[in-house]
């Protein structure tokens, strides 16, 4: 892993402002956005206000309620090369969340997976989300819980998930210490492919805002709890 975590520095406004101003340029309601994403209003409101970042996914899911590539919003590592070195692949983040990505899979015509190390800081909960593909979590370091349809599932290093990406699902660290997982699935989260003015998505997803824990006992635990 590089020690360095680039950010989208060459954007002149936060995020939050650059989304804000593209949805109002559209005459779109937070609840516009937030029901044709997926998500609740108040995680979109915390979004533009910048007391939330959001995981890739969920940006991804906004900027095409939105009309935009999420390149318009952040920059990432483009996937020229096929293979990457452990030493030299750039670490990066949307923002202050404390969640980085190191992109691992290349871009070419006709590929449908990619792939990310997603390294979670501790207590990072993601929002419930669902949305078109599959994905997979492999963990690398440390542990993870993973909801999905409702059902928990503690998943420690070198244990994995592979599930229909409809299935709403959220993943949090429960841990003291980083998380460091792989995440590969089918939604072009890098924009690889994405034609501007991509006509909105429907999600069918928990309006629930997910950076609030729920503090409940789990319904299904495997695995063991760290």
């Amino acid at each position: 892993m590089s020690s360095k975590v680039e950010t989208s520095s060459e954007f002149a406004d936060p995020l939050g402002t650059r989304l804000r101003d593209r949805r109002q340029s559209l005459g779109l309601t937070l609840k516009h956005v937030a029901d044709a994403a997926g998500l609740s209003v108040g995680f979109i409101s915390q979004i533009e206000r910048g007391i939330t970042t959001p995981s890739l996914v969920s940006l991804i899911t906004v900027c095409r309620v939105l009309k935009s590539e999420v390149g318009e919003f952040l920059s990432q590592p483009s996937g020229v090369e096929p293979v990457t070195r452990h030493r030299s692949r750039p670490t990066y983040a949307l923002g202050g969340n404390g969640i980085t990505y190191e992109r691992l899979s290349a871009s070419f015509p006709g590929n449908v997976l990619r792939s990310v190390i997603i390294h979670e800081p501790p207590g990072f909960r993601s929002e419930p989300m669902s949305h078109e593909g599959e994905e997979m979590f492999f963990i690398l370091d440390g542990s993870l819980t993973i909801e999905i349809d409702g059902e928990r599932t503690i998943l420690e290093a070198g244990d994995s998930v592979h599930f229909p990406s409809i299935r709403t699902h959220v993943t949090w660290n429960h841990t003291a210490q980083t998380t460091t997982l792989l995440h590969t699935c089918t939604m072009d989260v890098f924009g690889d492919g994405a034609p501007t003015g991509r006509p909105e998505t429907s999600m069918a997803v928990s309006r629930a805002n997910g950076r609030k824990s729920t503090a409940k006992q789990p319904k299904t635990i495997k695995g063991k709890s760290s």
